[in-house]
């Protein structure tokens, strides 16, 4: 019986190399490989190229839907690779490594970041692979050289204000928390949109030495101080009622001995609810929310010292 089940298997196998050759007639996939590089005086990431390459034989499909939104006209290309050789790159457990598939499409060259494999028949000996082109607004996260890395920090709020409080824990902005990373830890959200004016005009203070009209340098050159408010989030895993207090108390101490920021509300920890059917339990999880006052000079000033204190984390 196990010689029949291995022959029929062998059979099924063949049959379906022979369809997927046909179809796609000698294809080759290039993915390329990238490494995760994280800015940290804001927590930005960036994907930049490492030179390795590898090539794949197999079947790439796609279809294109067009989205017209607020700020941005996108045809959203959604592709699925299908290969009788397992891309063992996938399985990686390293996740500072990405790699993407480049193809010319019709309407010119996409990359592509596979998010999933989909069902896997072992008889068949088929992989499927489905994902996204990375959309156009996201393309400049992906970065040929370390040297094309930004400079400057990224953000104009108060984020990293919120990042430097990791004397005792890491603090992680939100949507950008490592992969798989486990508690204590701590993520803050400013939340998107709810950034206010508390003061007039912001103060802009000219070059000392201007330079050549159209040198995009110079705008670095610009400091601004602005006085303004945030509405932040902080969201606090795997931290006991001592521990909560203690990180609220090290922020009340921050604001009165730095002035780098002033509370505009009375905040509470308070204790939430996050489940797992599984194991039958809830997640030690508290949060703070925060209604901050801050001057933009202040945390752009508290970004770069943060650029001194620590170097950006790769993984070339």
């Amino acid at each position: 019986m196990g010689l029949a089940n291995e022959g029929a298997a062998t059979n099924l196998q063949a049959s379906m190399a022979a369809g997927i050759a046909s179809i796609a007639e000698s294809q080759t996939v290039t993915f390329a490989q990238y490494s995760k590089t994280v800015l940290a005086e804001d927590g930005f990431v960036f994907w930049v190229r490492s030179g390795t390459s590898q090539a794949y034989p197999g079947s790439l499909h796609y279809a294109t839907d067009r989205n017209q939104d607020e700020d941005q006209t996108i045809g959203v290309n959604d592709v699925i690779f299908t290969s009788t050789q397992e891309i063992t790159e996938f399985n990686s457990v390293n996740n500072q490594t990405l790699w993407i598939a480049s193809f010319d499409a019709d309407g010119g060259p996409i990359q592509i970041a596979f998010r999933q494999r989909g069902r896997y028949y072992e008889q068949a000996g088929v992989w499927h692979y489905s994902g996204n082109a990375v959309y156009p607004a996201l393309q400049s996260q992906l970065i040929n050289a370390q040297t094309d890395l930004p400079a400057q920090p990224i953000v104009s709020n108060s984020l990293p204000i919120w990042l430097s409080q990791n004397a005792k824990f890491p603090v992680y902005p939100s949507f950008l928390v490592p992969e798989n990373v486990q508690p204590p830890y701590i993520v803050a959200h400013v939340e998107p949109g709810k950034t206010e004016a508390l003061g007039a005009f912001p103060i802009l203070i000219p070059p000392g030495v201007p330079e050549s009209v159209g040198n995009p340098a110079t705008l670095y050159d610009w400091p601004s101080s602005q006085l303004l408010r945030d509405e932040v989030r902080l969201t606090l895993y795997g931290l006991n009622n001592q521990e909560a207090i203690q990180f609220f108390v090290s922020l009340m101490e921050y604001s009165r001995d730095t002035d780098a920021f002033g509370f505009c509300n009375s905040p509470a920890i308070q204790d939430e609810k996050r489940t797992q059917s599984e194991i039958a339990a809830i997640a030690m999880k508290k949060c703070i929310q925060i209604s901050a006052s801050y001057y933009l000079g202040t945390a752009d000033a508290l970004a770069r010292r943060y650029i001194l204190s620590a170097t950006v984390t790769t993984n070339l």
